[in-house]
């Protein structure tokens, strides 16, 4: 199953995506894709609606980001064996976790702002946990239950912020509009083979990354109950899982995206993403 949230910055309405790709309201249904709403028991609940009784969204304007306000956006760093070689670092032993402001989050498609005084703005295609109930000190063999589904997510960076003067991670990953989630939320009794997908990501047409989810360096199970262990984990959280090599940081010499530039990435089965890059201009939100 696919839900997603369409319509007008501030006006997006929950949808349920059918096997025939035909957007459909859950107006009524659901109050928002968030919250309750992801929890096991409304998932089963909506699985089981029929699905032409609903009413069609013709032709959506625009594919919000697919979970509603998230509490918490945490990150992974270096959680690919090639990425991290790439980088010059060692394969972490632990996962290494940053935070993302949720004010980042924004739709699948729609234009990145460069941030004031960017120099160094970068792409990473990942993959999206979207956590669908609440949970702390989870074991890593019950992790799977705490997990409504997955999206694709460009975790777009600004290096110089990121790693320069007093290099806190957060700066560079946190730019409004820098958090593209979605088209979908996809949950995850769709997609059996999700530690063996690939991902890829495009600049102006041209392939900088191609890799697949096998060379992740900690499995999702284990990411899930790792960060539970350190903080209680809210339904529409999301935790993005590291990027693979490719990264304009990692090339000889290093590439950075420009004002104009066009990016598209995917992950099998999670759908197609593709931003612009733009001036900055105050965000719609």
């Amino acid at each position: 199953m696919k839900l997603a949230r369409v319509g007008s910055v501030g006006n997006e309405i929950p949808v349920l995506i059918g096997s025939d790709n035909v957007a459909r309201s859950l107006v009524g249904v659901i109050d928002d894709v968030a919250g309750a709403a992801l929890s096991p028991e409304t998932i089963k609940r909506l699985a089981q609606l029929d699905i032409k009784s609903l009413p069609i969204v013709e032709s959506p304007e625009r594919y919000g980001a697919c979970v509603k306000e998230p509490s918490q956006v945490i990150c992974v760093g270096l959680n690919y064996a090639q990425h991290a070689k790439e980088s010059g670092m060692d394969i972490p032993k632990e996962p290494i976790l940053f935070m993302k402001s949720p004010s980042s989050i924004c739709g699948a498609n729609d234009d990145v702002i460069m941030p004031r005084n960017a120099k160094k703005v970068d792409w990473e295609v990942e993959l999206g946990i979207v956590i669908g109930s609440r949970c702390s000190y989870v074991d890593e063999s019950e992790a799977n239950h705490y997990i409504a589904g997955f999206c694709l997510a460009n975790d777009l960076s600004e290096r110089a912020f990121q790693l320069e003067g007093t290099g806190q991670w957060v700066k560079g990953k946190s730019a409004d509009t820098f958090g593209p989630i979605g088209p979908w939320l996809v949950t995850k009794d769709e997609l059996p083979n999700i530690h063996a997908s690939n991902l890829w990501l495009n600049v102006n047409d041209e392939k900088m990354q191609a890799s697949n989810t096998s060379d992740m360096i900690f499995t999702l199970e284990f990411l899930v109950s790792y960060i539970s262990q350190y903080m209680t984990l809210q339904p529409g959280d999301i935790i993005l899982t590291g990027t693979p090599f490719g990264v304009g940081l990692g090339l000889t010499p290093p590439r950075y995206l420009k004002e104009g530039d066009r990016m598209e990435l995917g992950v099998d089965g999670l759908g197609v993403q593709r931003q612009k890059t733009v001036p900055w201009r105050l965000a719609e939100w």
